[in-house]
């Protein structure tokens, strides 16, 4: 299963961590120590890399079935969590799986059984329902974001998938919200709590608040926006008929931007994810969906189209700039005549000229046929199109590689021309199309 094992410090340098956080420490000591763990810190903390570190230590190579679940409560952060175990490239096999996908893809990969199985609560339960691997071996359990997935009504499928699992030695419980309920069907027995919640840290967020006309709200989130240049970040609403109206609004006026909404197909999501990240569309309009999950990357400013309803979601929100040592800035769009709720505090009204500074867009996003299963690596797609697209490492953006499929940023002026070049070319042993996203 696992070729070379790697140590801690090996994988960090992988991941270009110098060191860790103090409550990445902490949490790392108490989980390898203690059976049962409760980790609460805020979004953006790293608490992904907190419990998968020590878990790594757990597996025994020479195990061929599933040795840890973890459960979450979108299909997101599955995503996002087996790409941060790819990215560690410890040696042991990761899956995800979610709703929202064919079960037939699931069945192709779990056919070779991974060491750690990633997977939202009604995926899991049907692939347990229906035996289609071995549950014996699965000693370790993490429930990340465990919260989220009580709010989104998963306790049902959570408690039948924990029933099956009579061999947990070790149990790791997440969350960025301070008061949870652990029901007992967790079985988390005496468990021992890393709590950096209370944590009294300086934050870098600064908010702000843009006060706009009752009916001249578009035109000054068009102006906000222009303000802020080619910076990278999110415009939060808080129902998908307002994300869709902004959308709208933002196509007419040829800002390019991506939208992110529970309505959307999974395949949509992912592919409006792919292109914030690697830099296609630098404006991200989505609903609360996008507080917490995902793996975006690291944003300037968030903009609170529609202020939000409970001051947890505010926070969430707010979660998503300034995180770790960065700055960030929170816009608030208030209306002339409404009030800000008692929540939002400390926030200062600027004013936003209509002069804009933003650049033309710069990157476009290119889809390649061929992905992990077909034994290509992103070294394979970069020699491509240095080789046969003839440009250099600056006009190669961000490679996202997926099972069957890949994505690649290139320079928006070339994109056509590169299209023309690779279009049904070999990648390996596999006669590939390449097509703008």
């Amino acid at each position: 299963m696992a070729n070379t094992i790697k140590e801690q410090q090996d994988i960090l340098m992988k991941l270009n961590i110098h060191v860790l956080n103090p409550m990445q420490e902490e949490a790392i000591s108490v989980i390898e120590q203690t059976t049962n763990t409760v980790l609460l810190s805020p979004t953006g903390t790293g608490k992904t890399l907190a419990f998968l570190l020590p878990l790594i230590k757990l597996l025994d190579p020479e195990n061929k079935e599933v040795q840890a679940l973890i459960i979450v409560p979108s299909r997101e952060l599955a995503i996002q969590i087996e790409q941060v175990v790819r990215s560690m490239g410890s040696g042991f096999k990761v899956n995800a799986i979610y709703g929202g996908r064919p079960m037939s893809k699931d069945k192709i990969e779990i056919k070779h059984v991974p060491a750690i199985l990633i997977g939202t609560p009604g995926r899991i339960a049907d692939h347990f329902s229906n035996d289609r691997f071995s549950k014996t071996s699965i000693k370790t359990l993490i429930l990340d974001e465990f919260d989220k997935s009580l709010e989104d009504g998963f306790e049902a499928e959570m408690k039948e998938i924990i029933r099956q699992l009579p061999h947990i030695n070790k149990r790791i419980l997440t969350s960025a919200t301070q008061s949870i309920n652990i029901p007992g069907f967790v079985r988390l027995d005496q468990p021992n709590t890393v709590n950096y919640l209370k944590e009294k840290v300086v934050s870098k967020l600064e908010i702000k608040t843009v006060v706009y006309p009752s009916k001249n709200k578009p035109q000054i989130l068009l102006d906000l926006i222009g303000h802020l240049g080619n910076q990278t970040g999110i415009i939060f609403c808080n129902l998908r008929d307002s994300v869709d109206s902004a959308s709208r609004f933002l196509d007419k006026n040829k800002i390019n931007h991506s939208c992110f909404v529970g309505g959307m197909e999974q395949k949509e999501r992912e592919r409006s994810l792919i292109k914030f990240r690697n830099g296609t569309n630098q404006i991200l309009i989505a609903t609360d969906l996008a507080s917490r999950g995902i793996d975006i990357p690291e944003l300037k400013f968030i903009i609170h189209y529609e202020v939000p309803r409970a001051k947890e979601e505010f926070i969430h929100r707010n979660g998503r700039v300034a995180r770790v040592d960065s700055k960030g800035t929170a816009y608030i769009m208030k209306g002339e005549v409404e009030d800000l709720p008692v929540y939002i505090q400390n926030s200062k009204i600027v004013t936003i000229s209509n002069k804009s500074v933003r650049k033309p867009q710069f990157w476009e996003t290119l889809f390649i046929s061929g992905g992990r299963k077909d034994k290509i690596s992103k070294g394979d797609i970069a020699g491509l199109f240095f080789k046969q697209g003839n440009i250099t490492k600056d006009q190669l953006g961000n490679i996202e590689l997926k099972q069957d499929c890949a994505f690649v940023a290139v320079p928006k002026v070339i994109a056509a021309e590169l299209v023309e070049k690779l279009n049904n070319t070999r990648l390996k042993k596999k006669k590939v199309r390449v097509m703008v996203l």
